[in-house]
This record gives C-alpha cells, structure tokens and sequence, in this order.
C-alpha cells in the first residue's frame, strides 16, 4: 500500500541527500593546489648568503642592478585542499587556484617530487650555463659556472640564470650592465640553444616582482595575456622568445635606443 506524503515531507525527505551531498562535497579533497607569490632573489648576488653565480676561468665583472628570478609558493602535494579554500582563492587577488598536475607530477610521493624538482632545477642551470656561453660564443673557453639557489626547484630561473652569467662575464657588451641600475625580474625557462619557454603561475610572479622592488619584468611572450590579467602598477613587461631576443630588449632598454617591445 502507498501513502502520500505531505509537501513538507517530501521536501525534507528530498532535501536530506542534497544536503548529505552538498557537505561530503565540501569536505572531499579537491585536486588543487592554492597558490601565491613567493621568494624572488637576485642572481648576481647571494641568496641566503650564498653566491647564486660562480665564475671561475674568466674575469668577471662587478655589476649594478638586480635581476631577480620569480617563484610562486603553492600547498605542499599532500595538503588537503577543499571547496571552502577554492572559494577563498578565487575572491583573493594575491592567491591562485591551479590544478595539482600543473604544479607537481602526477601520482608521486613528496620525496620523489622534491627529487624531481632539484633533478629540473639542476638540468636547467645546466641548460642556462650553455644557452649563455654559446650566446657569448665562449663555449670553447675553459669557464666554469656554479649555480645556488636553496629551497628553490624547477626550470622557471633558467632565463634569469642566463642573463646573470652574461652580465657577469660582458654585461651589454660595451662596458654597461644588462640591468641599466634597475631591479628587473622575469621567469621563463631555457634550452641550450637559448629559446625561452613558458612556465605557469605568471600573475603571481609578477606581484612577487613588484613587492621586490622591480620596475621591468621579463615574461615568456606566449604568457603576455596571462601576465597583463593582474599586473601591478608600475611594472613593466618585456616579452621575450629568446635568450638574445632578452638581451636585445635590455640593451635597449638601457641605453634608450631602439624599439622595446611589450605585451
């Protein structure tokens, strides 16, 4: 036999699992990472007191200026991030939600991801070491290069590691730094054959950049529309494609001659 119920009941009846729902959904993990802007750091200078570039086999030059390379600080792999934290990020201008698999490799473990970030930070010093050598046509020359950067992983500093060993060693080539005296700062990964990639998290590192003091950031071009979304006033953006394509643009910068392009 089938009763009917009140349309008080059946509401109640039908509201229950909605709310069941609606609470499991708020409580389950989401695959996000919440990010924001992190450590930025010179790298013609220390860095936790410790030299980021080391030239030893050739003169090297005493520089002006800063050129900062650009991190984001994002929830560690295991964090649990939920519906109330996306919420909270999408209405923060100084935080970001990004998919897990665009900040960490998928299905690791912490220990093997911190060991596949210092695996890429150390290939693309490597990478930058070249890309900058070749550029300055003295890959032939018995120089070597040492690179730190603590707590630091990934390939997004291999541009401003480039440009740091170039000002070193000829700075724009006429007896001038590649900074001008400015604080420039940038992100962009490197091959060794000087091509600039993209890298994610843009928006964040350039309010990174601004709170430290730069008035020019160098982006990755195929990342202009990204970083013009939140640019802080006051900073400037340089896209750039290659390694000589950045040092053209800071030449030009510099000394006030020629185009300098922008997003």
């Amino acid at each position: 036999m089938l009763s009917r119920l009140t349309r008080p009941q059946a509401l109640a009846v039908l509201s229950a699992p909605v709310v069941a729902l609606l609470a499991t959904a708020v409580a389950a993990p989401l695959p996000f990472s919440v990010a924001q802007p992190g450590l930025t750091a010179n790298v013609l200078g220390e860095n936790k007191g410790t030299q980021v570039i080391t030239i030893t086999g050739a003169p090297v030059r005493e520089t002006s200026g800063q050129l900062r390379m650009t991190t984001i600080e994002a929830t560690s792999p295991d964090t649990r991030v939920g519906l109330p934290d996306v919420f909270d990020s999408w209405f923060s201008t100084d935080q970001a939600v990004m998919p897990r698999d665009s900040v960490y490799p998928s299905g690791d473990s912490v220990k093997e991801i911190e060991q596949y970030n210092r695996k890429q930070m150390k290939e693309s010093q490597d990478e930058a070491t070249r890309a900058a050598l070749d550029y300055l046509n003295r890959e032939d020359e018995n120089i070597e290069v040492t690179l730190k950067l603590a707590d630091v992983g990934g390939p997004s500093a291999g541009l401003l590691f480039s440009l740091g060993i170039i000002d070193k060693l000829d700075g724009d080539g006429s007896g001038g730094d590649l900074t001008g005296g400015r604080v420039i700062a940038g992100t962009g990964t490197i091959d060794a054959n000087g091509a600039v990639g993209a890298v994610g998290g843009v928006p964040l590192k350039t309010q990174a950049a601004k709170r430290d003091g730069a008035t020019v950031f160098l982006v990755p071009k195929d990342e202009c529309s990204d970083a013009r979304a939140e640019l802080p006033d006051g900073l400037r953006l340089v896209p750039v494609t290659t390694l000589k394509s950045a040092v053209d643009a800071l030449v030009a910068l510099e000394k006030g001659t020629g185009d300098v392009p922008g997003c």
